[in-house]
């Protein structure tokens, strides 16, 4: 699928979800710091997550704080573009990064877009909640039909 057709170009992303778990807004610089200590302490739990079948990321080696900022702002960037749309996910009670929510365009034509969900390993009990939650979302308020959530 293309990324100009990605979404249509009247299309605005919602700036933010909150729900009585989480809230949801767009991952950015800001975020670098919490995000990294999130997904570097949990590499093994979210390459076992579904909906991150080819194992690339999160790399076994890690990476460096550098280079998550560098793709914080790769991330920020594609969801101004429209490219692709990711979303930090905060603990609605206290604020604290439990995961991210990616959707970007599929590689199948099969698909409209792929959507995968993580959360850190010591919030494990909410990844199913938190994929339902993005499903639902999804469904409700963007224009995808065809959605891959990798068997979710």
């Amino acid at each position: 699928m293309s990324t100009v057709s990605f979404v249509p170009a009247d299309f605005v992303p919602p700036p933010s979800l909150v729900t009585e778990l989480f809230r949801f807004e767009p991952l950015g610089p800001e975020h670098n710091e919490a995000d990294y200590a999130a997904w570097s302490s949990s590499i093994e739990h979210i390459r076992a997550t579904p909906g991150y079948p080819d194992g690339d990321w999160p790399t076994l080696k890690g990476a460096s704080l550098e280079k998550n900022l560098a793709d914080m702002h790769r991330h920020a960037d594609d969801f101004a573009q429209c490219r692709g749309f990711t979303y930090t996910v905060l603990d609605v009670a206290d604020g604290t990064l439990i995961g991210a929510v990616n959707a970007y365009p599929s590689s199948s034509d099969e698909y409209d877009v792929q959507i995968q969900t993580w959360v850190r390993a010591d919030r494990a009990e909410l990844d199913a909640a938190l994929a339902e939650t993005a499903e639902a979302w999804f469904a409700q308020s963007w224009p995808w039909a065809r959605r891959n959530r990798y068997g979710r």
